[in-house]
């Protein structure tokens, strides 16, 4: 039975296909990925997409089901409610979309950070797992009992606006103190580069971050402290057996994770839950991985 994921980004679609090799029965994949077409319009996108669908898809066995990793706020029937990043593609029923491109294909949305925590607690074995994924924005998702929470039908568990401080920036959301708005990738270059009085990439941040100095610290730090911060509020929670720390920003900054850990127990309630935080296991691919245990799933 061959089963696809998809994973749409902002800048990319990614795809991996699973069916059993015809001569062996042995599961394989395959993967490609493409990058949006410009000018960016609804039918350059959805001209890209199908292409990919083609030339991943097997043109002999059918594909029985598709899992889609989405970075857009969907309403319950799928469709596209928002997409700061392809506004255009506000109303699309992807869903419709894609049965059109594989006749039969049951075919199933969730959000791109719900399913990278679907992936992380797949990978880590745990049935009850917290997953903050901290990159240019701030993503990420809760499972419990091995089941995304509060589940695809009810929408997407938006770890990236829960408010840590109300007197904070304002995030694209329009609100105040979103852990997107203080601990982002975006939001710590922001506020480095107000406090160098200039421009501060990545790698200079990284540097002196190392180095630990003053500016990049304080910088850093204010963005592990906010992801404490709503790591711990979630624990309180959801009582999850770890709290994953994922995202390429974390993973650019060497002992960001540890900061975050070292912060989230200084914040936890003696008799509170227990709050591990460790480093995701999966890559950038944890979304796509996702969408195929998605698609893998028994409905």
């Amino acid at each position: 039975m061959n089963r696809l994921g998809i994973d749409v980004g902002g800048t990319k679609i990614a795809l991996r296909l699973e069916y059993a090799d015809s001569a062996t029965g042995e599961i394989r994949t395959r993967e490609v990925v493409r990058r949006w077409s410009e000018p960016a319009t609804l039918d350059t996108d959805l001209a890209t997409l199908a292409e990919a669908v083609a030339a991943v898809a097997d043109p002999v066995v059918p594909v029985a089901s598709v899992g889609v990793a989405m970075p857009a706020t969907l309403d319950r029937d799928g469709r596209v409610r928002g997409w700061p990043n392809r506004p255009f593609w506000q109303g699309l029923d992807l869903a419709e979309v894609l049965a059109e491109l594989l006749p039969g294909a049951a075919v199933r949305t969730a959000d791109d950070g719900d399913l990278a925590a679907l992936a992380e607690a797949d990978a880590a074995g745990c049935r009850d797992l917290v997953h903050i994924g901290v990159g240019t924005g701030i993503g990420g998702g809760v499972v419990l009992d091995g089941r995304i929470s509060p589940g695809t039908a009810r929408g997407s568990c938006e770890v990236g606006h829960l408010i840590v401080d109300r007197a904070g920036e304002r995030c694209d959301c329009g609100r105040r103190g979103c852990v997107q708005s203080v601990a982002s990738g975006r939001a710590v270059l922001r506020r480095a580069s107000a406090c160098r009085g200039r421009v501060v990439g990545f790698d200079e941040l990284r540097t002196a971050w190392l180095e630990s100095q003053p500016w990049a610290v304080k910088t850093v730090t204010e963005s592990a402290d906010a992801v404490a911060t709503a790591a711990v509020g979630l624990c309180e929670l959801m009582h999850p057996q770890l709290v994953t720390v994922g995202g390429g920003f974390a993973a650019g900054v060497s002992g960001y994770v540890d900061e975050v850990a070292r912060r989230a127990k200084e914040l936890s309630r003696p008799a509170g839950p227990e709050v591990r935080v460790v480093p995701a296991l999966l890559g950038g691919a944890s979304s796509l991985d996702g969408a195929v245990l998605l698609a893998r799933a028994e409905r």
